[in-house]
């Protein structure tokens, strides 16, 4: 019994030093020569598991994401601000509308192996800055290149992005299948990082809690 005990002790300091120097060594090492003005703002959003990425809606982000309002997400609402990206373990983000509502097979999928799906949801004004907001100043190439990402997180289907039919935890928000799978090593908080060094910015090497990427981002960014 000391004998795993001790095992386990050292499993966890093991992963505990992981997430650590995953938040410390940067990725990319050197930051990268600057591209001008960041003219456009975003913002990444945290909570105890879980990171988002928010992009502000404008007409180029309407027609970017058409694909979106034609699966009946309401882009178009008068206070809408923003628009929400997520990329999930599929049983945890389908079945886990509140922590109320934890269940067993979920979290086992996701601490293993299960299919993936994006979250996509309106948002109106977002609190910035905040506890649990993050924004930064981007160029427009970057800009581009981390709508480009998002957009390609989606799975096609033969007429384009596939909507996971009656989904959705309000009228204001829409599940899509998405490509890959998610674990507890690759998921939604390195996905999130992936995207925001797309961006232009520099995050820790691995990043797969977000409290490892709120250090990570403050650190280098």
């Amino acid at each position: 019994m000391r004998r795993a005990l001790r095992y386990l002790a050292m499993l966890v300091a093991a992963v505990a030093l992981a997430v650590a120097l995953g938040a410390l060594v940067p990725r990319p090492l050197w930051p990268a020569i600057a591209e001008g003005e960041g003219t456009r703002h975003i913002l990444v959003l945290k909570n105890p598991i879980h990171t988002d990425i928010a992009v502000p809606l404008d007409d180029g982000v309407r027609r970017r994401f058409a694909f979106l309002a034609d699966a009946g997400l309401p882009m178009d609402v008068p206070d809408a601000r923003y628009i929400v990206f997520g990329w999930g373990g599929r049983a945890f983000y389908l079945e886990t509308p509140t922590w109320s509502q934890l269940k067993a097979v979920p979290v086992l999928k996701a601490l293993t192996l299960d299919a993936s799906v994006m979250h996509v949801d309106v948002a109106g004004a977002i609190k910035d800055p905040h506890p649990d907001v993050a924004g930064f100043d981007i160029g427009e190439a970057h800009f581009v290149a981390l709508l480009d990402y998002i957009a390609a997180s989606f799975r096609q289907g033969p007429n384009g992005p596939m909507v996971v039919e009656n989904s959705g935890y309000s009228t204001y928000d829409r599940f899509y299948e998405a490509d890959g799978h998610f674990n507890a090593l690759v998921g939604c908080n390195t996905w999130t990082a992936a995207g925001l060094r797309t961006a232009g910015l520099r995050t820790g090497w691995w990043n797969p809690i977000p409290v490892s990427l709120w250090w990570s981002l403050r650190l280098y960014d």
